[in-house]
């Protein structure tokens, strides 16, 4: 029997902790949600390692860290309500889940709605829904957000988020081409409606689909 408990607690310790990301509620998530839950059985065995791991309809679960540096960035806290565009397996919006009052998690691959609402179910994470829509628009019914954030890479900020942002709120997504390297930003808007960009770094992600994003 693999003993996902100890692989878990390594590696928030050795993938997040040791990197400079050692907020006492964002380690807490990490060490409540079960990330093998979140994969196929065939990956479970790896669900702890430092990278990502395909899921189903050909997408991906991203790397811990970069689950985590997201959150971080974010600054997401208890009360928070947040927008979580491409929810994928429903892992990121699971850990946010531990640490805002509410989230709000939209996908467009209706296999991968129906796998992450069960899941939620399962878990007992009453405080994520499970919406399927283009993202790219945000999720009007449900803003303001104090936070957004993105598992797809766009060209540009929609500005449907940033209409549906609160002032003081963050948005955390990639920016850049698809199929290459992209930059992590963080846009905070600020309290006179301006905003303020920070480049967090690179990474890899997937186009960001839809009416606001790339058209798949």
């Amino acid at each position: 029997m693999t003993d996902f408990t100890t692989l878990r607690d390594r590696m928030v310790e050795r993938q997040i902790a040791a990197r400079g990301l050692d907020d006492p509620k964002l380690l807490a998530a990490f060490r409540a949600v079960p990330r093998e839950q979140f994969v196929s059985a065939d990956y479970a065995g790896y669900a702890y390692q430092d990278s990502p791991l395909p899921i189903e309809s050909g997408q991906t679960i991203s790397q811990p860290y970069i689950v985590a540096l997201t959150i971080y960035a974010a600054g997401i806290g208890p009360g928070d309500k947040v927008l979580e565009v491409g929810a994928g397996s429903g892992y990121a919006a699971a850990v946010i889940g531990q640490i805002a009052g509410e989230i709000v998690a939209i996908e467009r691959h209706h296999e991968l709605v129906e796998l992450a609402r069960q899941r939620m179910k399962r878990l007992g994470y009453g405080n994520v829904q499970i919406f399927e829509g283009d993202g790219t628009l945000g999720w009007p019914l449900e803003a303001p957000f104090d936070a957004i954030v993105a598992a797809a890479s766009g060209s540009h900020v929609p500005q449907s988020w940033i209409a549906q942002l609160k002032l003081g709120g963050r948005i955390v997504m990639p920016l850049g081409s698809p199929h290459g390297v992209q930059s992590l930003v963080k846009v905070t808007k600020q309290g006179d409606g301006t905003l303020i960009q920070e480049d967090l770094g690179g990474v890899r992600f997937v186009p960001l689909i839809g009416a606001e994003g790339f058209l798949g």
